[in-house]
């Protein structure tokens, strides 16, 4: 008998975030975190994105902490609510960063994409078990709702639509930047810092194996060749089959007890979390009404 399936009998229109919650702490954890994680990677190949993130420095001189910061502020609306004082403080401590920057709307739309995008695409390939339609369109109004609580406009309706949107976007605008490829080499870098010292340079080439050609091409990477890529493609196939096998998690895994988050050992203030203008310093605002997106957290 396989594994139960939590969502069984849930609304995705009433009962979303109960759907995405336990598809990402119980279902998919692992998956799903690689899924965001590389979803936001790609975005930085589209020079709008990339570049502002290496002006602000923050993924180049603190990269360990804007990953855990960009992680724990994701998760804390999904784990307490979007109606929840902690869920509130995150997604305003969210729009406060990006209220600082003169950043598009199609830019915000293009990230939330990914979102949704990435992780279906990931788990398509690389789940142990396929996504319900149920689930697959609770991911999608889940991500809709918090669009909508970071202002961002135009949201697409169905999962075609964000799938067509990011394709387009992607098509139209990856390309190289020297200040995007630096974020992406500082991401490389704390990825590869998650492993013993000697995994490095396979890390490195694991990740690459993981990327796709246009991918690739934007930050002018190498490429890492087809025995790579199956190899890298099969370990994570063989993973999925034998986790068929494993007993259903009883307990959550959530991100910010991983031990790849490092920055709060302690204990975290959402409210002290992210960047902040400094006083007294120009600041380059978006549109008020468009408030502010998910490139990055």
């Amino acid at each position: 008998m396989g594994k139960q399936n939590r969502n069984t009998g849930l609304n995705p229109e009433t009962q979303f975030m109960e759907i995405y919650r336990n598809l990402s702490t119980y279902e998919f954890p692992w998956d799903i975190n690689q899924a965001l994680s590389f979803a936001l990677f790609r975005t930085y190949a589209v020079p709008s994105i990339g570049a502002l993130l290496d002006e602000t420095g923050a993924f180049t001189d603190h990269t360990q902490k804007r990953y855990d910061d960009t992680a724990i502020l994701l998760e804390v609306p999904l784990i307490e609510g979007f109606d929840s004082s902690a869920g509130k403080a995150a997604i305003r401590r969210i729009n406060q960063m990006h209220k600082m920057y003169d950043i598009s709307d199609d830019d915000f739309r293009y990230v939330l994409s990914t979102f949704v995008v990435v992780p279906v695409r990931w788990l398509a390939r690389f789940g142990w078990r396929e996504l319900t339609d149920t689930e697959q369109q609770a991911m999608v109004r889940y991500y809709q709702a918090l669009g909508r609580h970071m202002a961002i406009k135009d949201i697409p309706d169905t999962y075609e639509q964000f799938a067509a949107l990011m394709d387009a976007y992607e098509a139209e605008h990856f390309a190289y930047d020297a200040g995007a490829r630096r974020v992406a080499d500082s991401t490389m870098e704390l990825m590869a810092s998650f492993y013993p010292s000697f995994a490095a340079r396979g890390v490195d080439i694991f990740s690459r194996s993981l990327m796709d050609e246009p991918l690739i091409t934007a930050f002018r990477y190498r490429e890492p060749g087809t025995v790579a890529r199956a190899v890298s493609v099969g370990a994570l196939k063989a993973r999925a089959r034998m986790l068929r096998f494993f007993p259903a998690r009883r307990r959550p895994a959530l991100v910010q007890n991983m031990s790849r988050v490092r920055s709060y050992p302690d204990g975290y203030d959402i409210e002290k979390m992210g960047t902040f203008a400094a006083p007294g310093c120009p600041v380059h605002r978006s549109d008020p009404a468009s408030g502010a997106a998910a490139s990055e957290s």
